[in-house]
């Protein structure tokens, strides 16, 4: 793909009127702020999963180019689009993929060594978490959210109502110890939800004008080109999501 859907999405949208994207700042940023996430996305984006730009090691680079693992066409694009500085989220809306499905590539491509381990601990939990790689508790313990003896203590609770019959999700469990906040709980969990979603932009709404015409004719032909890729290959992605360990939420 030589040119970047969201980018084109975001540079139509910025050459909207002030007054409008001043109304449309307002309605995100109260969104954000009911989804108690608004401060950590802009002081904190190098620690956004979606916002990640995977980095090819040495091994991932040779890989995508002579291609010797024979590896499914889905990993391929995935390195592909890290090779070429798209970030997690425009991988996604370019393979027409879902958070969840893509952070599976993503953990399929760490664990061979084909991507490096980012700086931000917190992205590579993330893509663990929404994944299914790591339970809740383990995600929490891995960003330092909570300490070992207090994901021990919070299993054990969780026994114990088990053992009642009465069964408590660990989030609800570290809510009533005090160890973390229902909003914390409720915004992890709504991006795993979300995570399941795809994000789909409309090739029709993208920028149009005579100079560029021919190129959005064909970069329209390799989006379709792409998803007929991607519906053909769905087969030999149960492949890749059984060669990712997986575990019970």
């Amino acid at each position: 793909m030589k040119r970047n859907i969201f980018k084109l999405f975001l540079n139509k949208f910025l050459a909207y009127p002030l007054w409008v994207k001043q109304v449309v700042f307002y309605r995100l940023w109260q969104n954000m702020q009911e989804q108690n996430c608004d401060r950590f996305v802009i002081n904190h984006p190098d620690k956004n999963f979606a916002m990640h730009i995977p980095t090819l090691t040495f091994r991932g680079k040779q890989e995508l180019w002579d291609k010797k693992g024979g590896l499914d066409g889905n990993i391929y694009n995935f390195l592909k689009f890290s090779h070429d500085g798209y970030n997690i989220l425009e991988i996604a809306l370019n393979m027409f993929m879902s958070m969840e499905e893509v952070s599976k590539l993503y953990i399929f491509c760490y664990e061979q060594k084909l991507i490096e381990l980012p700086e931000q601990i917190e992205v590579h939990a993330m893509a663990e978490f929404i994944s299914g790689k790591i339970t809740t508790g383990e995600y929490f313990l891995k960003i330092g959210s909570i300490e070992q003896d207090q994901l021990d203590y919070a299993l054990a609770e969780q026994h114990k109502t088990d053992d009642k019959n009465d069964h408590l999700l660990i989030g609800k469990i570290f809510v009533n110890l005090g160890y973390l906040t229902e909003a914390t709980i409720k915004t992890v969990f709504k991006l795993k939800t979300d995570a399941k979603k795809r994000f789909v932009i409309n090739p029709e709404n993208l920028p149009d004008n005579k100079d560029d015409t021919k190129s959005i004719d064909k970069y329209k032909e390799e989006i379709q080109k792409l998803k007929d890729e991607n519906k053909a290959l769905k087969k030999a992605m149960t492949k890749i999501v059984n060669a990712v360990k997986t575990y019970d939420f």
